[in-house]
């Protein structure tokens, strides 16, 4: 039987500890983390967002990237070692590896929990509030980090198959 699942802080450790490792590797940027909550509707606070499907034998769900402008400019400028003011082609790109790279350490963290998964490509979305829909019907767990652009967000939504 399937059931919507009760949030477990320890699900999105991995997420949290990904995102801050992957882009003080990456683009060597201090984010701060702030206090996980929990999502009430599908309407994002960004203007781009990756998302990655998740499906296995125990768990399935999905995680999302949601970054306004500001946030997802100063990252892949950092990234990428050039000045970069508008969301183009190159910075969806840089928001599909960031969503890759991300998930995947997350995952290897998720698999000490002994649950695994696999992954699916990312999909990115583009334009102002979009709505990000979780494939979960279980809570959808929000963690904002803080740069000095302004806050953007990491989303997951899981079920736990029993």
């Amino acid at each position: 039987m399937t059931e919507p699942s009760p949030f477990r802080p320890e699900l999105i450790r991995p997420f949290l500890e990904s995102t801050l490792n992957v882009l003080r590797t990456m683009a060597l940027i201090e984010a701060r983390p702030g206090k996980p909550f929990l999502r009430g509707d599908s309407r994002s606070e960004g203007d781009v967002s990756g998302i990655i499907g998740m499906a296995g034998r125990k768990v399935s769900g999905s995680m999302a990237l949601v970054f306004p402008a500001p946030t997802i400019l100063q990252i892949v400028s950092a990234m990428l070692g050039e000045e970069f003011k508008e969301i183009n082609q190159d910075v969806l790109d840089c928001v599909g590896e960031l969503t890759n790279m991300i998930s995947g350490n997350a995952r290897a963290g998720l698999a000490k929990l002994n649950l695994q998964f696999e992954m699916a490509l990312p999909t990115m979305v583009r334009g102002t509030h979009h709505c990000v829909e979780h494939q979960s019907k279980g809570p959808v767990v929000c963690v904002p980090f803080e740069l000095e652009s302004g806050t953007f967000y990491v989303e997951a939504a899981f079920r736990i198959v029993s």
